[in-house]
């Protein structure tokens, strides 16, 4: 401490509303080192009222003895980032959804600075001025006895559980009591998808306290305290729980011809609305989020028409635009009003991916291996691409790669949303790689899509065996005969007449004759 020192001894009651209003009494002499040092917690002036529980409803602060609602100052910068800040302000837990509510009056409400809880952990350092024009109330919604911490989002993070309802104290939970069907729980009761990660450690390990429970979920439950529990063993160092659920199934293009064109529509609070962002400097990179999002390539068209109709809307925070990527996190609600345009997204993977078909004629029979499709030597074969009826119109191209370098196509227009390629007497040539690609012009661009390979082999047919078996008794014949005229030759014996025909056949007359002419001049 630093001189000078207090010289009283304070005496409070609790009640008193300044310190120096407590009663007072000399001191003893304070030796160094002794200066006092508080840290007091946020004050009680939030909550969230007409909810389910405590930690949902419509957010309200105190102020001067009243609770009056709160609102945002700019509705495009809120998000659900912005939400959590409340929730954990509450304690309770992560942020899972959040929107306005439309009034029917205005209504005199506390503006907080959406920006302002991105960087600021006090909610009460954000709130600025009072105002009188408002028509619509903030709601939150927060997980109630589970959070995840030190993720990367807020699906993702160390496990902590609500182990005192009344204290509001949060404990860890060891690895080893922890299971997939617990996760399953966890990640829907978060507002997230399904559990994609589970492990140790992974987002740092467990502080004090432990969770002394070991859950026993089913993966039903729509909260984890709402599993079975027994007792647990000791937890050892490094076991803390860690958890990332994939991003929940809530965004979709609607109203087009496939999953890769539409309109932008996310599913928040269970409801699906179409999503905004009121600038048109910003379609384009919302447009490539969406594709991003949905596995569905870039954006090659964004198409924005004008449009009259009220209907409620997502509005989509533009920080999480900028980064190109779409996530619950970006959505705010807009309330029931009219959406001064209509938003149509085509991204490049549009085409549903093609079928690759193969088929044998008359008397042809093709064999399934391991190896891929097998067609008898000499036979009549067709490879048949096909596709789902998304457009009219368009051309197959049929890929063939053999063991060569050289690769062939092969192009018929679509009939029919197929096309059959025939090709006769099946040899070794047609051995290789089939594929399919389709391709069609719409929306002012080139679209493709390829199938998977089909792998063709060959077999031989039942004709060809025969063959191939009768030229192999041939020449084994002919090579025996030969043989046989070699041996004859060398020895120069000379066949008795009862073997002329034998031989005759075997060696030829002209052979024979000249034997039998010498042997004629011999005798005379």
């Amino acid at each position: 401490m630093e001189a000078p020192v207090w010289t009283k001894e304070f005496q409070c009651r609790g009640h008193e509303s300044a310190l120096l209003d407590c009663d007072s009494s000399d001191r003893n002499t304070c030796s160094s080192g002794k200066a006092v040092g508080l840290t007091c917690s946020e004050p009680d002036n939030f909550q969230l009222a007409r909810g389910s529980s405590r930690c949902a409803g419509e957010l309200e602060m105190k102020k001067e003895g009243w609770w009056s609602k709160v609102d945002v100052d700019d509705h495009s910068a809120w998000n659900l980032k912005a939400a959590d800040v409340v929730c954990r302000h509450l304690d309770c837990g992560s942020a899972v959804s959040s929107g306005w509510k439309k009034m029917d009056y205005y209504i005199g409400t506390w503006r907080i600075r959406s920006t302002c809880l991105q960087s600021k952990s006090a909610v009460r350092e954000c709130i600025s001025t009072k105002s009188y024009t408002s028509f619509s109330k903030l709601e939150i919604n927060c997980s109630d006895s589970v959070r995840l911490v030190n993720g990367t989002s807020l699906c993702s993070g160390r496990l902590e559980v609500k182990s005192n309802q009344s204290n509001q104290s949060w404990s860890s939970v060891c690895e080893d009591d922890f299971d997939l069907q617990d996760a399953e729980v966890v990640c829907r009761e978060l507002g997230c998808g399904a559990p994609s990660v589970l492990q140790g450690a992974l987002y740092g390990d467990m502080e004090a306290p432990v969770w002394t429970k070991e859950f026993q979920c089913r993966g039903h439950e729509s909260a984890l305290v709402d599993c079975d529990s027994s007792d647990r063993n000791t937890c050892s160092s490094g076991k803390a729980a860690g958890l990332t659920c994939s991003e929940p199934d809530d965004v979709r293009l609607s109203g087009g011809a496939s999953s890769c064109a539409g309109t932008p529509e996310m599913k928040q609070q269970g409801q699906w609305r179409p999503v905004t962002d009121w600038d048109t400097e910003w379609d384009q990179k919302l447009s490539s989020a969406v594709c991003k999002r949905l596995d569905c390539g870039s954006a090659v068209s964004t198409n924005i028409s004008s449009s009259s109709s009220e209907t409620p809307v997502w509005g989509i925070s533009r920080s999480c635009v900028q980064s190109d990527w779409l996530v619950r996190e970006c959505l705010w609600l807009t309330g029931y009003r009219k959406s001064p345009k209509n938003l149509e997204v085509v991204c490049s993977d549009l085409l549903a991916q093609p079928n690759i078909s193969f088929s044998t004629h008359i008397d042809g029979v093709s064999e399934a291996t391991q190896q891929g499709l097998r067609v008898l030597m000499g036979s009549d074969f067709t490879i048949s691409c096909s596709v789902l009826p998304q457009y009219p119109g368009g051309s197959f191209q049929l890929i063939f790669n053999t063991s060569d370098p050289e690769q062939k196509t092969y192009t018929l227009p679509a009939v029919n949303h197929s096309a059959h390629f025939l090709f006769s007497a099946a040899d070794s040539t047609h051995r290789g790689e089939y594929r399919c690609v389709y391709h069609l012009y719409a929306f002012s661009h080139n679209f493709s899509s390829e199938s998977r390979p089909l792998h063709l082999t060959l077999a031989a047919s039942l004709t060809h065996l025969v063959i191939r078996l009768v030229v192999l008794v041939l020449l084994v014949l002919v090579s025996g005969a030969a043989l046989f005229c070699y041996s004859k030759a060398n020895r120069g014996q000379t066949p008795r007449r009862e073997d002329n025909m034998e031989v005759r056949y075997l060696c030829g007359a002209d052979d024979l004759l000249g034997e039998e002419a010498g042997g004629a001049q011999g005798s005379e």
